[in-house]
This record gives C-alpha cells, sequence and structure tokens, in this order.
C-alpha cells in the first residue's frame, strides 16, 4: 500500500504543476453559455456557476493548497524540532519552561486558534502558511522532547557530555539522525494536516482571496449548488482526500519502519 500511495501522491503532485503547461485552459475566463456543465471531453471535470473550467481551476487552487501545505508542514516541524531538541537534550529549568509553554498552546482547539488569528489577519498564501505553522509545531516538539530525553540519557552521550564535545557537534552528528524517523512522520501527518486546516478555513470563507483559489475555496464554491452540479465540488474534494490519504498511508508505513528498528536494536 506504501509503494501505492507514493506513485499516487507523486504522481498527482507532478501533475498539478506540469499540467497546466498541457491544459492550457484558463481557469478565470468566463463561459455564459456553459454554466455548470457536466464532465465532457471539453471539460473533463465540467464548469462552474460563471462557466469557468473545473479542471483548470483545480490544477492552480491544487499549487497553492500543496504550496501551503508542504511549507506550513516544514516551518512547523523545524520550530517543533528545535524546541523539542532544547528541551529533551538540556532539561531542568529549559525543559519545563518549554513544557508549560507547549500545554499553554494546547490547551486552545487548533482550528479555533486558527479562526481567531485568521479573522484579525487579512488571509493570503503567505498569512495561511505563517499562521498554520504557528499553531502546528506542539505535536512534533512533544514527541522530539520525549525521544531527545530518551536519547539525552544514553550512555554515550553522557560521554559526549565529560568530554566537553560541542553541544552543537552532539546534536547534529548524534541526536539528529536519531530523530530522523519521528521527524519524516510527523512531518508527513504534518502536511495532511496543514492541506486540511486551509481547506477548511478557505470552505469557511477566511483562506485565500479571490483571484487567487485553492482545493477548499473551490469546494466552498459548489456548496450552493451541489444538489445540481455535484461535480463542482466533488472532484476538489477528491484531491484533498486522495492527498491526505496517500499522506497518511506513508505515515503509517514510517512509522511501521522505525518501530521494527527500535524493536531490532532493543
Amino acid at each position: 500500500m506504501f509503494k501505492v500511495a507514493a506513485y499516487l501522491l507523486g504522481t498527482l503532485i507532478v501533475l498539478v504543476f506540469i499540467l497546466p503547461f498541457i491544459y492550457t485552459t484558463s481557469p478565470y475566463t468566463l463561459n455564459p453559455s456553459e454554466i455548470l456543465s457536466s464532465p465532457s471531453l471539453s471539460h473533463p471535470f465540467g464548469t462552474d456557476r460563471l462557466g469557468r473550467d473545473i479542471l483548470a481551476r483545480i490544477l492552480l487552487g491544487g499549487q497553492t493548497s500543496l504550496i501551503i501545505g508542504f511549507l506550513s508542514a516544514a516551518i512547523s516541524s523545524i520550530i517543533g524540532l528545535f524546541i523539542g531538541i532544547n528541551a529533551g537534550y538540556f532539561k531542568g529549568n529549559m525543559d519545563k519552561t518549554i513544557t508549560i509553554v507547549i500545554d499553554l498552546f494546547l490547551t486552545f482547539p487548533t482550528f479555533f486558534l486558527l479562526l481567531a488569528l485568521v479573522s484579525y489577519i487579512q488571509a493570503s498564501a503567505v498569512v495561511l502558511i505563517i499562521v498554520i505553522s504557528i499553531t502546528g509545531w506542539m505535536g512534533m516538539a512533544r514527541l522530539i522532547r520525549s525521544e531527545s530525553f530518551a536519547i539525552g540519557t544514553k550512555p554515550f552521550i553522557k560521554v559526549l557530555k565529560l568530554g566537553q564535545v560541542p553541544t552543537t557537534k552532539i546534536i547534529f552528528k548524534y541526536f539528529a539522525p536519531l530523530l530522523a524517523p519521528i521527524f519524516l512522520i510527523s512531518f508527513t501527518f504534518g502536511v495532511g494536516g496543514a492541506i486540511l486546516a486551509e481547506s477548511g478555513l478557505s470552505f469557511l470563507g477566511l483562506g485565500v482571496n479571490p483571484p487567487q483559489m485553492s482545493w477548499g475555496s473551490l469546494l466552498s464554491d459548489g456548496k450552493a449548488v451541489l444538489d445540481i452540479a455535484w461535480w463542482v465540488s466533488f472532484f476538489p474534494g477528491l484531491m484533498i482526500f486522495i492527498v491526505t490519504f496517500c499522506l497518511m498511508q506513508i505515515s503509517d508505513f514510517l512509522q511501521q519502519k522505525a518501530n521494527t528498528k527500535e524493536i531490532q536494536a532493543t
């Protein structure tokens, strides 16, 4: 299942960024004579309420959704990695302070925190990346902190500390390779979560603003005509489902691999 998910996800990402150079239909062109046309050879995914080609809009919106998802997940994962390593390595007051900060952030439901932040800021792709990153680092930080704590108690780390090996060298040379599997697992989960968060905000009208579009905003556009034109919402929703499903399958595979290596090591 992992190979199927990886190939499907890779193919979808390539198509989203490459196919617009081949399928040159404009996602902005209005066509009053083809309003809510069902899927056909001329419009494979049909048209929306303004006669715009849905396939072209899905390709352009997919670029926005994927960029927001991957960039925000990367930023939040790096923040969580940095904070988690510091908490697990230095321990003591540093660990207590970081734990309190993480717990404070976790007391607020993430999506409602996103809503609160976005409602006071003019939404754009850059703003959504920043906001989702700010609200998405806590899970990574907790996982990394826990694992860093365990690594820090290993005998060879204590020997390195006694030998006054520079902290940066210990972290980058010894902590980082051991934390890589957890980082990758959390990152893949983070990408799926970020795409869903962006889609949810855009569906509620708090995401990217026109003429920008994303899968979430396209999904929202079709809710008013869902009973007479199912394709307007179906295809953006299908893209969101495929990407998040593939990411979950990849995450599960990485987690199984990490658990197997941990069992073998013990």
